[in-house]
């Protein structure tokens, strides 16, 4: 059966979608309660949790994937869904967890972790100035993320200190690390589910490899990561949404990336048309998070509409771009000379703005 073209769903794949979204829901609930509890037990902040353990759970799948891609010979794919998971964790899991409620930024956020996610997309984006990634570049990844470990290590125990409204929920560390891989195994049995669904639906398109990885694996990767900073937003646990994306981002840049060419058979090919667009876009979009997170310490309801808003306009471009549609000349002109310009006096103005009453409050 065809619906406006497509091929419906088999029952099969109905059911995986189904209980793909089930299962994600329950694994992100599970999750982020351990997650809360097991800071609580440790007395330590829930953004270094957020940071580590919750974000490079919810980014296995992606790790599973690109293994999986790289083995196969479908490395654009591999490079591709890590592109686009990281541009659409910011873009629109941020953006969605800010439309629940706006999201409080540390200060440990804007002076080290969003530098950091920065540097580390800039590594990517030399790595793969020559169109490909070596074994020796992935080695250098996989060491900038020991490194960065190394630091959340330190933070960890320079900032210990008990949080009383969580108390009450304090458990045995162990129990607490047990109920979180639970929640993250259902996290990855969902997102092998989902992708399932997803894969077949844009092979009915005759999607390209680069496109299928920037958007249909890339975005389903993110689903995990997605879900576990939404209930984290619901449930006001507003570091461990936020620490979520970040850390996730990181992972999969450094380590996911930094894995993949490091045991691939040979090495992981960049596409030109990623090289040329795709990186530049995942770097300024991690760029936009330091004006954007400094701006108040926080992530506003009206920012947040302001990043889906972006990840709409890319994904248009994508497809248009590559489905050979006239729209794309059309949105890259209204992007370049109407929304870049807007977004950078925005964010000027924001950020002058921020500055000056963070001046204003320690001249007083």
């Amino acid at each position: 059966m065809t619906i406006f073209g497509l091929t419906a769903l088999s029952p099969l794949s109905l059911i995986e979608l189904i209980s793909g979204l089930v299962l994600l829901i329950l694994g992100a609930e599970v999750l982020v309660r351990a997650a809360v509890r097991l800071a609580a037990s440790l007395k330590v902040r829930p953004l270094i949790i957020g940071l580590s353990i919750v974000a490079f759970g919810s980014s296995a799948p992606q790790m599973a994937i690109s293994l999986q891609a790289t083995l196969g010979d479908n490395t654009d794919i591999a490079v591709g869904s890590v592109i686009g998971s990281s541009i659409f964790n910011i873009l629109v899991t941020l953006g969605l967890s800010a439309l629940i409620i706006p999201l409080r930024v540390s200060r440990q956020l804007v002076r080290l972790d969003i530098p950091v996610m920065i540097l580390a997309s800039l590594l990517v984006f030399a790595c793969a100035a020559n169109e490909t990634l070596t074994p020796l570049d992935g080695l250098f990844l996989l060491t900038a993320l020991v490194a960065y470990l190394g630091l959340l290590l330190y933070q960890t125990r320079h900032s210990r200190r008990p949080r009383t409204r969580d108390m009450v929920a304090q458990a045995p560390w162990l129990s607490c690390l047990l109920w979180m891989i639970a929640g993250l195994l259902l996290l990855v049995l969902a997102g092998h589910l989902l992708l399932g669904a997803a894969v077949e639906v844009a092979s009915d398109l005759g999607l390209s490899e680069r496109v299928i990885g920037l958007t249909i694996v890339g975005v389903s990767t993110s689903l995990p990561c997605l879900a576990t900073s939404l209930i984290a937003a619901l449930r006001g646990e507003r570091e461990i949404a936020v620490g979520n994306v970040i850390g996730s981002n990181l992972f999969n840049l450094l380590g996911v990336l930094g894995f993949t060419a490091l045991v691939a058979p040979s090495p992981l090919s960049v596409s030109p048309n990623a090289l040329a667009f795709d990186l530049p876009v995942m770097l300024g979009v991690a760029v936009l998070c330091l004006p954007v997170f400094y701006s108040g310490y926080r992530i506003t309801r009206a920012e947040g509409l302001l990043l889906l808003g972006l990840y709409l306009a890319y994904g248009l471009h994508v497809i248009s771009f590559t489905t050979g549609m006239l729209l794309a000349n059309k949105l890259e002109q209204l992007m370049l000379f109407y929304v870049l310009p807007a977004l950078v006096a925005f964010l000027l103005f924001t950020s002058l703005r921020a500055w000056r009453r963070q001046h204003k409050k320690e001249s007083q």
